[in-house]
């Protein structure tokens, strides 16, 4: 894999984790941490688990809306610092899920995770572009996505003993330690990712130099 690839790799690697604990114990634990459901016959859990779906959805909307203001984002900062500023914000919002006392906050925290969701959507893409080899382009994508499908693999097979013999069952704290893997995920992309700033004549050149590169073809 070219260098850039395996940075944005190990990025990805720690931040779907981050994901998957989230979609993992999310729910139980708005039910269990914020509604005050004893047990899974209590009322209120269905109601807690209920709102938390509802608070999934709006996260979906958020990433929806967010998608259109991205791209601006990203050429004014550069690409390595929105994508690390958006994990830290979906960081933000699964740490943030132990503090509520109000359930309507739990929108404040989902907000920060559809941040999150429509960088990584994009970004580490878009971070691809330009060093891979055009006409392997298709193999090196299917290996990228190995780091998708790996973390998914080892945490859920190793998550259920961690919570059964480190996290003592506190499905709050998985949800916490899905944002603490974004935010190393997001210090990764930061430190690491060499990102050059084209001026204007370096744009006019590698743009004319893409025609040319067309053309040819």
């Amino acid at each position: 894999m070219p260098p850039r690839m395996r940075i944005i790799a190990l990025v990805q690697f720690f931040t779907w984790p981050g994901l998957f604990l989230m979609w993992f114990y999310y729910s139980l634990s708005v039910a269990y941490h914020v509604f005050g459901a004893t047990s899974n016959t209590d009322p209120r859990f269905g109601e807690g688990k209920d709102f938390a779906g509802l608070t999934l959805a709006y996260y979906s909307v958020v990433t929806f809306i967010f998608a259109f203001i991205l791209p601006f984002i990203a050429d004014r900062l550069g690409r390595k610092l929105t994508h690390s500023i958006c994990l830290l914000a979906g960081a933000a919002g699964l740490i943030s899920v132990a503090f509520v006392t109000d359930k309507y906050m739990l929108f404040v925290c989902m907000t920060g995770v559809g941040i999150a969701w429509t960088s990584i959507l994009s970004m580490p893409y878009a971070m691809l572009g330009g060093v891979l080899p055009r006409d392997k382009i298709g193999v090196y994508m299917g290996i990228f996505n190995f780091f998708i499908v790996l973390p998914e693999i080892i945490a859920s097979f190793c998550y259920p003993w961690l919570m059964n013999h480190v996290l003592n069952n506190n499905m709050l704290t998985a949800v916490q330690s899905g944002g603490v893997l974004m935010i190393l995920a997001a210090v990764i992309c930061f430190l690491f990712i060499k990102e050059k700033k084209l001026g204007k004549a370096d744009e006019a050149a590698t743009a004319e130099m893409e025609i040319l590169e067309q053309r040819s073809v």
